[in-house]
């Protein structure tokens, strides 16, 4: 008996202590109910408007950048680099309105690429190095041909230990088999040219190491010859 009227004496407590609760937090909700309600309501709104800027402004922003840009990469192909930063024809945008005018896409991202690749080839060597500073870098190629694309603007500026620096880096970010022997090899001739043989036969054994079948393996065992003699 004493322990049933234990029991039941633990089962009153508890039972008032869910009742003390549910007071406590009704009384919090009533004293703090405009707040609790504009949290939610700034919680709700936040969610709304990221869902319409990204189906009905976002969303519509990339496709139509996407479109916009194929004339201008049309004559990038064709090396036609003013023409593709400013006036590719057919009315369409060249890569430097892209950029202004559809900021925040990734085909504005790509199109500084682009952009700084053209001042590259057109001679305008720190024009290039601003735009490829600008451009936000991502997946296997776009590391390595920022990277690679910064040292030979800032070798053509005679910048050499900068260029050597890119170099370094467009080999060891990421891989490529065809793009990374490339600037190995750039970065190889260039170390040699800079009077530091042992970087620039580093450079070249890695070519004949790791990739053996590329066109830049054929070409290095002169070079190491002359540099180790």
């Amino acid at each position: 008996m004493a322990k049933r009227r234990k029991s039941e004496e633990t089962n009153d407590e508890q039972l008032v202590d869910i009742v003390e609760a549910k007071e406590q937090t009704g009384d919090f909700f009533e004293n703090n109910k405009n707040l609790i309600l504009g949290v939610i309501f700034l919680l709700i709104a936040a969610v709304v408007g990221f869902l319409v800027y990204k189906y009905m402004f976002q969303q519509p922003k990339m496709e139509a950048a996407k479109a916009a840009i194929y004339q201008a990469e049309k004559q990038f192909q064709r090396d036609s680099f003013a023409l593709a930063l400013e006036n590719p024809g057919a009315d369409a945008e060249g890569f430097l309105d892209i950029i202004d005018n559809y900021g925040g896409t990734p085909t504005a991202n790509l199109a500084k690429l682009y952009s700084g690749i053209s001042y590259l080839n057109l001679g305008r060597y720190e024009d290039a190095i601003d735009y490829l500073n600008s451009y936000s870098a991502s997946g296997t190629y776009g590391p390595i041909v920022k990277n690679g694309n910064l040292g030979d603007a800032h070798s053509e500026l005679g910048n050499l230990d900068k260029a050597m620096s890119f170099y370094s880096k467009a080999t060891s970010v990421s891989e490529d088999a065809l793009l990374t022997p490339y600037y190995l090899y750039k970065l190889g001739l260039l170390a040699k040219r800079n009077g530091d043989n042992s970087k620039a036969v580093s450079a070249l054994e890695k070519i004949k190491k790791n990739y053996p079948k590329s066109e830049e393996a054929r070409k290095v065992d002169a070079i190491i010859a002359e540099l180790s003699s």
